[in-house]
């Protein structure tokens, strides 16, 4: 039996973050020979603009995964947040890296809230276990990261519907801190891969 093919995307630069550590561990979880074994895993690093956030769902469609795995900076974040819902609406008070701002109501038409797809207590459950601090969010913020939950979760709802799970990391610092995030990425992972797996 196959193995579930699993997105994993990462954000680029932003304004007050020159480097972003969610694109290096999409990279790391592509590479991860741990989680080869349990999914045929792909990364892609997004844009931080409002606009690649829209277009998610074309990579979605294009890469036909069996599960979204997407991971966004939350700076000022001391514990990894496994995000429940995204909401349709964005902040006027940040600009994009393109200098762009959010509209207030992000899709037309659409509902105000839409819940995540993914197993969200069972990967709390296997990112604690790595012996990371975590917690379920139900507040996504009103950046690029909630923007990109929202139009994924729009686009791809149905009983064919990939799985759709974000996670908001700290910022690691130093070596320790990278490697520590890297497990409970893979753990995640491995859990979203297993829960993706058991829903075909």
């Amino acid at each position: 039996m196959s193995v579930p093919k699993i997105l994993v995307t990462g954000f680029g630069p932003f304004p007050g973050a020159p480097e972003n550590p969610s694109a290096d561990l999409a990279r790391f979880l592509a590479r991860s020979k741990r989680a080869a074994r349990f999914a045929k895993v792909s990364a892609a690093v997004i844009p931080t603009t409002y606009k690649d956030a829209a277009a998610l769902p074309r990579l979605i469609k294009m890469k036909k995964p069996d599960a979204v795995l997407m991971f966004g900076l939350a700076g000022k974040a001391r514990v990894l947040r496994i995000e429940t819902c995204g909401r349709n609406h964005a902040s006027f008070l940040h600009k994009d890296e393109a200098g762009v701002k959010g509209r207030r109501r992000l899709l037309r038409g659409a509902p105000s809230v839409l819940c995540v797809t993914a197993p969200v207590r069972e990967l709390l459950r296997r990112a604690r276990r790595t012996g990371a601090k975590a917690r379920l969010s139900s507040n996504a913020g009103g950046y690029v990261c909630n923007a990109a939950i929202f139009h994924a979760l729009h686009a791809t709802r149905g009983k064919a519907s990939p799985l759709i799970a974000f996670v908001h990391i700290p910022l690691p610092r130093g070596r320790a801190a990278m490697a520590a995030l890297q497990r409970a990425g893979e753990a995640i992972l491995i859990a979203l891969a297993q829960a993706a797996g058991a829903k075909r």
